[in-house]
Order: C-alpha cells, then sequence, then structure tokens
C-alpha cells in the first residue's frame, strides 16, 4: 500500500513514521525542506520525499497518481496569531485539488475537538478544514483529538514548565476549563486503527482519554506524578493578552503559540461517545499514567519530536541549506583554537552541548542572554534541545538552530535565532588534535556593526572559556 503522509517532518508525523513503516508500507513524506528531514534513518526502500509547501499550488504537482491512503496533518498554529487560519485553508484546497488527480480511496485527518457552540479560532480552523477535505472523491477519516499527553508535544511541554518551575501558580480563569487529554500512544493506536477500516469511512470520532479533567486537576496531577506539592490559584482579571504573556515568559512556547493556544483554553473540549475505542481493542492510558510515560521518555533521551523544532522565523523558510554555506563577503568572526589530547571525547561533548548540559562557561551570563532575547520578543533559552545526546540538522538547540552536523568530519554549525540586528553562526570543528570554535556574524546596517564591537569583548571572553572547558 502506498501512503502519502503530509507534515512529515512535524511533531506527529514524525512518530506515526516509523510505525507505518514497520507495517512494510511506502511511504511518501512530504517536506517543506528536505535538509531537515532524517532520512538516511528509515529504510531506503520504503520511504521517498517530496519536496511540498502546501502553500504553493505548483509545489504539489510532485504527488504520485497511484496513492491509496494520505494523512493530513498540516496545521499552522505556530506559525501566526492573525492569519493562521487562511492559511489552513489555502494549504487544504490546496491538498483537496491535486488528491483529485489521484487514486486515493481515504484521506485520514487530525483535527480537534469542537463540540461548543462557540469556539476558538484555532478550532473553527479545524473544523472548516475538515469541510473542505470533505468534498473530495475519497472516503474521509477525521480525529478529533484535544490535549495530547507526550514528550515534545507543546501542551505537555507547557504544563511541564510550569509544574516544574513555579511552586505557586497565580493563573487564568482557563484553569477551570474542562479537557479530556489522551497519551500520544493512544493517538498512534487510533491512527493505524483507522488505516483503510472501511467501518471508519466518512466519519469523524472524538479521541480521548479515560479522564475528563480540568487544566487546574491536570497541573495538580502532574505535580503528584512527579512527587511534587503545588499550589495552583486562578485569579478573574487576567486577559486572553495576559494570559498569553504569561505563558511565553514562564513557558518555552512561542508568543504566537501561547496566543492561539490560550483562545482554545477558554473552550472544554470533551469527547463525544464512541464505541471506535472498543472495536480497535485500544486500552485507553490514564492522565497520569501518559504524564509518567512522557517523563521517562524525556530521562531515557528517548524524544521522537517536538513542537520546538517547528520554524520561528522567516530565515529558514527557504530551506537550511542556504545556511550551510556562511558568507565570505561582510562578516566579521571570532575564533578560539585548543590543543586536544582526545578528540573522540571532545566531539561527544561538542554533541551535547546547550539543553540541561549548558554552554560549559557563563552559564548565568547564557540564562541572561536568553532573558533579554524573551524581553524583545524573541525565542528565548528555554527551547532546550530535544535529545541531550544526538542532535539532527533542522532541530533547536536553546536560541540556536543546528543547521549542519557532519560526525565524520566532526563538524557542528548553529544559526542563531534570537534578535540581532543581523546574522550570525557559531561553528565547531575537530581537525586532528585541535578544536577550533568559531562565531561568524554578517552586520545589516550600523546598528548591526555597533552591535558587533559593543558586545565583542564579552563574547571572546565567553567563547573562549567555552572552548577551554570543552577542551579540558
Amino acid at each position: 500500500m502506498k501512503i502519502l503522509l503530509t507534515g512529515a517532518n512535524g511533531y506527529i508525523g514524525k512518530r506515526l513514521l516509523p510505525l507505518l513503516l514497520n507495517q512494510g508500507y511506502h511511504v511518501f513524506c512530504c517536506v517543506r525542506d528536505p535538509d531537515r528531514f532524517a532520512v538516511d534513518i528509515y529504510p531506503q526502500e520504503q520511504i521517498e520525499v517530496l519536496k511540498i509547501d502546501f502553500l504553493d499550488a505548483d509545489s504539489v504537482k510532485v504527488i504520485p497518481d497511484d496513492i491509496d491512503v494520505a494523512y493530513y496533518l498540516i496545521h499552522s498554529l505556530s506559525a501566526s496569531t492573525k492569519n493562521f487560519d487562511e492559511l489552513e485553508k489555502i494549504a487544504a484546497r490546496n491538498f483537496s485539488n491535486q488528491m483529485q488527480l489521484t487514486s486515493v480511496t481515504q484521506v485520514i485527518y487530525l483535527s480537534g475537538i469542537a463540540n461548543q457552540e462557540k469556539l476558538s479560532r484555532h478550532l473553527s480552523s479545524r473544523k472548516e478544514v475538515e469541510e473542505i477535505l470533505q468534498k473530495g472523491s475519497w472516503h474521509l477519516t477525521t480525529l478529533r483529538a484535544g490535549i495530547v499527553i507526550g514528550s515534545g508535544s507543546a501542551s505537555f511541554e507547557i504544563m511541564r514548565d510550569l509544574v516544574e518551575k513555579l511552586p505557586v501558580m497565580i493563573a487564568p480563569r482557563w484553569l477551570s476549563t474542562k479537557s479530556q487529554p489522551i497519551a500520544m500512544q493512544n493517538v498512534m493506536e487510533y491512527m493505524m486503527g483507522v488505516l483503510a477500516n472501511e467501518k471508519t469511512y466518512d466519519q469523524s470520532f472524538d479521541i480521548g482519554g479515560p479522564d475528563v479533567l480540568t487544566y487546574k486537576e491536570m497541573l495538580l496531577q502532574y505535580a503528584s506524578a512527579r512527587g511534587l506539592r503545588r499550589w495552583v490559584y486562578s485569579v478573574p482579571v487576567m486577559s486572553p493578552r495576559l494570559s498569553s504573556y504569561w505563558l511565553y515568559f514562564i513557558t518555552s512556547t512561542s508568543y504566537k503559540l501561547a496566543v492561539n493556544l490560550v483562545n482554545s483554553m477558554k473552550i472544554d473540549v470533551v469527547c463525544r461517545p464512541h464505541q471506535l475505542g472498543e472495536s480497535l481493542n485500544i486500552s485507553l492510558i490514564s492522565y497520569k499514567d501518559a504524564v509518567k510515560l512522557a517523563i521517562k521518555e524525556i530521562e531515557d533521551g528517548r524524544v521522537t519530536s517536538s513542537w520546538i523544532d517547528a520554524l520561528s522565523g522567516n530565515a529558514l523558510q527557504p530551506g537550511i541549506a542556504r545556511l550551510k554555506a556562511i558568507p565570505e563577503d561582510g562578516c566579521l568572526s571570532v575564533r578560539h583554537i585548543r590543543r586536544i589530547d582526545d578528540p573522540e571525547r571532545v566531539w561527544e561533548k561538542v554533541m551535547r552541548i546547550g539543553g540541561s548540559t549548558g554552554w560549559y562557561f557563563a552559564t548565568r551570563l547564557w540564562a541572561f542572554r536568553g532573558f533579554l532575547d524573551k524581553m524583545v520578543g524573541g525565542v528565548g533559552l528555554r527551547r532546550g534541545r530535544k535529545n541531550q545526546y544526538e542532535l539532527q540538522p533542522g532541530e533547536t538547540l536553546d536560541f540556536w538552530r543546528v543547521v549542519d552536523v557532519n560526525q565524520s568530519t566532526k563538524r557542528l554549525l548553529l544559526y542563531a535565532e534570537m534578535k540581532l540586528p543581523g546574522d550570525a553562526w557559531l561553528e565547531f570543528e575537530i581537525n586532528g588534535n585541535e578544536l577550533s570554535q568559531t562565531a561568524i556574524y554578517k552586520p545589516k546596517g550600523i546598528m548591526g556593526i555597533l552591535y558587533w564591537y559593543m558586545i565583542y569583548p564579552f563574547h571572546d571572553w565567553i567563547f573562549r572559556g567555552m572552548v577551554r572547558n570543552i577542551a579540558k
């Protein structure tokens, strides 16, 4: 069976792909930037990568015409606070128009629970996309999920940030909103269970776990699962905008995502009953057990996908390939070189940089730089990294983006995503018994040049200390 997987580089897509391959299916993976997709880790005879931007009607023409089933996993929630719903409708129409030219018999769409009369823009957009997909000549199966509890999911990571960092929480009124969270494992069971299942054709199903909880109850149960004592209080005066800023500054979420999530948090998302779970023999995992499973994945370094890898700015939209070749003209740089005795061990330290490991020198200054970046609307330092031992191109690393990782030549190249009046790279290379670290900066205008020379003494001191400690 030939399957089209849209959003193959996204949070759900990365989880679903290995399951499809394990069943022996041939999968066509739709990604905007193939350089951000680690195709080498999958069986090459079962997978093909298609470079597609579903906002571009011409790019979808590469979709083969002999597709059997398609998964529609495209969402623009973190792309914009203003027109994400319009972007989602454009993508859905382009997908539908092209799929009409194929032999596809089933489209599986992962949507959001939308059972209230008054919906947020986020949930209204998901419903409008479903209506567009229903007009096709195929059989549509829609799975509507609320909060997904799994390592790396945006909702779970927000709750984790709040509970782990704040012993006492003063939160908005949406703490009393009811939700029916579902474990990531159960989501995958539903996604696989409806595949080519004629009993699910032309139907929609709300999928959730066994527990209906308020957000306050979810925060307190998370704390209980972690053995933490937490106190949560709600206040009636916090506006949606203040709520969004509250999440933005305390958690690792972006402001755009925080705004869209807060608007949805005011709506109850409780499932309508159905028998799909029973017919597929799915054993629903409780919220507390789902939290424990997600935490274990994080502690074991087995986070398959994370929302933090979503693009956060326009610089990466054309693809990371253009950032691998650092400009030769107009750049300023500082390089530090140290002799090393054990290149393999030093390379392991380089590959573990950032996240919980830190940056090996002036940790508080790195944290302060992240705080300043948050204050001006940047990504800050809280995104961390998905896996503490491995890095792949396109992944985030605190306020950097991994542009290139080469194990054979021992080169790591990072691109800065903090707010800067220019473009910046940080490169680590090991040649023989030498470790070199180079900070490269291409200023934009006079402010960019002034910025470089103002912070040059601090950069020189910090980077010198960092490379010294890595080489020890």
